[in-house]
């Protein structure tokens, strides 16, 4: 997708839309790009929402209006037991990420967004189903990784299951520098000055007011529906001026590559995968090799015969 946008010339931007959430905008000009915190040597990140789905409906027969083969596609075909959507998709690694591939990209994207920072240099991470082992779901519901950096430790956790390590931000990053700490959050912002110094505070913006269809939408998070916009107005503002935007593929392509090879990491014991972004492979390890392409699902093929 980088080398197809690239070799015409296209736009394209990526849905990690913290980049344009306006409370943060704020936080990384008033305190990352002033120099608040000094040197950052440590960030978290983590989500403990409950939201991994986890029931054991039963098989039923797939209805006439839905091609189940088509909606599959090259992933191992599951016996069908309702829809997939809304969220019951994500609950199985044949289709997604887990919860490192849904929320840990959006908070490691900020992080990389607010820090300047490129691939890491080596990712490890653990994790696996420790406590909600009653139901179908098959992705992590415990799970650490750890993204390194030149001087730097990016450190991811998730549960979805028990308290949240700080119930003011339950999903969202914390940046660790000499003269102090930045969280953020979708709804709020802090800065904690070590020593002197005054603390900030960023709020959520919202936009009820200019925008009273926000209240009408449905399932829309109003919190987030301002950087909505704004990502929209990014999107267009690089397609007119030939930029690329804030969140431009490649920068999202890292973020996403980075929380797969941390599921790779798991899935192999918790080794740690040093990846070479121009040779793309990683650096002496054949048997991580095997796992950055699965098997297509016949008749599906990759890369297809005919392929232009």
């Amino acid at each position: 997708m980088v080398a197809a946008a690239r070799k015409y010339g296209k736009v394209v931007q990526v849905g990690t839309q913290r980049k344009s959430t306006p409370h943060l905008i704020d936080a990384k000009k008033k305190v990352v790009d002033a120099g608040l915190l000094g040197k950052v040597s440590h960030v978290d990140m983590c989500c403990y929402f409950h939201m991994r789905a986890n029931g054991n409906p039963a098989v039923e027969p797939v209805p006439d209006f839905l091609d189940y083969e088509m909606w599959t596609g090259p992933a191992p075909m599951r016996p069908y037991d309702g829809l997939p959507h809304i969220r019951w998709w994500r609950t199985f690694m044949e289709y997604g990420n887990g919860i490192m591939g849904d929320m840990c990209v959006h908070m490691l994207d900020t992080v990389r967004w607010m820090l300047d920072l490129g691939w890491p240099s080596r990712i490890t991470s653990t994790g696996g189903i420790y406590v909600q082992k009653e139901g179908k779901s098959n992705i992590a519901d415990t799970q650490s990784a750890v993204f390194e950096y030149d001087g730097l430790n990016a450190v991811w956790q998730h549960r979805s299951w028990g308290t949240p390590a700080d119930p003011e931000y339950p999903w969202s990053f914390k940046l660790y520098g000499e003269k102090g700490t930045l969280a953020g959050s979708t709804m709020q912002a802090d800065f904690y000055p070590q020593g002197d110094g005054e603390p900030m505070h960023f709020d959520v913006l919202y936009e009820k007011e200019k925008f009273p269809e926000d209240v009408t939408e449905e399932r829309i998070e109003l919190n987030a529906a301002p950087a909505t916009r704004l990502h929209m107005l990014d999107f267009l503002a690089a397609i007119k001026n030939n930029s690329r935007p804030v969140a431009d593929i490649e920068e999202g392509h890292i973020s996403t590559a980075s929380c797969i090879m941390a599921n790779l990491s798991m899935q192999s014991g918790g080794r740690p995968l040093v990846y070479d972004s121009q040779l793309r492979k990683f650096v002496n390890d054949p048997e991580a090799d095997k796992l950055l392409q699965r098997t297509y699902r016949g008749p599906w093929e990759h890369p297809h015969p005919n392929k232009v």
